[in-house]
C-alpha cells in the first residue's frame, strides 16, 4: 500500500490534480476543456524541447530547477498518507518540512532575480511577501495540532488527532480551512494569483520562471504541481477519520482528492482574482483561524469545558 500511494503521489498526482482543476474550470465556463492528463503530456514534450539560458544569467539560474524539484519531494517524504506512516518520520520533522518548502521557494527567487528582469523580481518581491504570512500561521496550526496531540511529528499527529478529543472536530475544520487557503497561496491559484494569465504586472508564480524553457521548465512545473499535492495530501490527512482501514482511507483520500481540484475550479471560478493590494488581506485569514484553533484547544486544555 505504501508503494502504491508512492506512485500515485510522485508520478500521477502531479499530473492529475492540475488536469483535473482545468477541466473542471472549463466545465464551469461551458466549454469542454483539454484532456485531464494534458499536464502529463505537456511535460513529456519540454523533456523533449532545447532551452535557452541568457548570458546574464549564473549557476543560481540553472541550479533553481533541480534543487527546487529535490527540495519539494523532501517535503513530500515527511508527509504521511492516510492511515500510513511517513517514509520520513522523527519529531520535530514539521519543522524539516515548512523549511525544505521554504529551500524550494528561496531558489525559486532567487533564480527570478539572477535574470535581472524587473517583472521578474516583481513577482519574487510578492511570493516573498506572501510567504513571510503564510509561514507564521501554518507553524500555529501545526503547533495546535501538536498541543492537542501531545505528539511532535506529523505522522504521530495526524495518528492521534481522533484520540478522546471532543473538540477535534472544531480544530480540524479550522485546519481544513488553513490548509485551504495555504493551498490556494503556494500553488499560485486564484484569488492570490491567476495561473492563466499572461499579463506581467499580475502574476506571481508565472512571471518568476518565464525565462525557463525545455527540461527546466518541466522541472519547475512539476514541482509546483507536487508542492500542491502535498498541501492536499496534508489536508485530507485531517479529514480522513482514524479506524477505518488502507482501503477505505484510499479510497476516501481519492475522492478528497478530486473534492480539492473541484473547489480550487470553484473558487477560481466564482471568485475574481484579488488586487494586490487585498491579497496579504485574505492570507491574514490563515493566521486568524489558526489562533481561533489555538484558542479552541488551550481554552478546553484548561479544563473550562470538559
Amino acid at each position: 500500500m505504501t508503494l502504491i500511494f508512492a506512485v500515485f503521489t510522485f508520478l500521477i498526482a502531479p499530473f492529475l490534480l492540475p488536469g483535473l482543476i482545468n477541466k473542471s474550470k472549463a466545465l464551469w465556463a461551458g466549454r469542454h476543456g483539454a484532456p485531464i492528463w494534458q499536464p502529463g503530456y505537456d511535460f513529456l514534450k519540454l523533456l523533449r524541447k532545447g532551452q535557452v539560458i541568457s548570458k546574464t544569467t549564473s549557476f543560481a539560474f540553472r541550479l533553481a530547477p533541480s534543487v527546487n524539484l529535490a527540495a519539494v519531494i523532501l517535503a513530500a517524504l515527511i508527509i504521511p498518507m492516510p492511515q500510513q506512516t511517513a517514509l520520513l518520520n522523527f519529531p520535530g520533522d514539521f519543522v524539516l518540512f515548512a523549511y525544505a518548502l521554504g529551500l524550494a521557494r528561496f531558489l525559486l527567487v532567487a533564480a527570478a532575480m539572477d535574470t535581472g528582469s524587473s517583472f521578474e523580481g516583481m513577482g519574487a518581491a510578492r511570493e516573498m511577501t506572501f510567504a513571510s504570512i503564510v509561514e507564521p500561521a501554518f507553524f500555529m496550526l501545526i503547533g495546535t495540532l501538536a498541543l492537542m496531540t501531545r505528539q511532535s511529528s506529523l505522522s504521530a499527529i495526524v495518528a492521534n488527532l481522533d484520540d478522546g478529543a471532543g473538540f477535534a472536530m472544531l480544530v480540524k475544520s479550522l485546519g481544513t480551512i488553513v490548509l485551504f487557503i495555504m493551498l490556494l497561496v503556494e500553488g499560485s491559484r486564484g484569488p492570490v494569483d491567476d495561473p492563466n494569465t499572461h499579463l506581467e504586472l499580475t502574476m506571481i508564480h508565472e512571471v518568476m520562471i518565464l525565462d525557463y524553457s525545455g527540461p527546466d521548465l518541466a522541472f519547475m512545473q512539476y514541482a509546483a504541481s507536487l508542492k500542491m499535492v502535498v498541501i492536499t495530501t496534508l489536508l485530507a490527512n485531517l479529514l480522513i477519520p482514524a479506524g477505518i482501514g488502507p482501503a477505505g482511507a484510499a479510497l476516501l483520500f481519492l475522492a478528497l482528492f478530486m473534492l480539492v481540484a473541484v473547489g480550487i475550479a470553484g473558487t477560481e471560478s466564482l471568485i475574481a482574482r484579488l488586487r494586490m493590494s487585498h491579497v496579504p488581506q485574505f492570507i491574514f485569514l490563515m493566521s486568524a483561524l489558526a489562533l481561533t484553533a489555538f484558542a479552541v484547544v488551550m481554552f478546553f486544555r484548561n479544563g473550562v469545558l470538559r
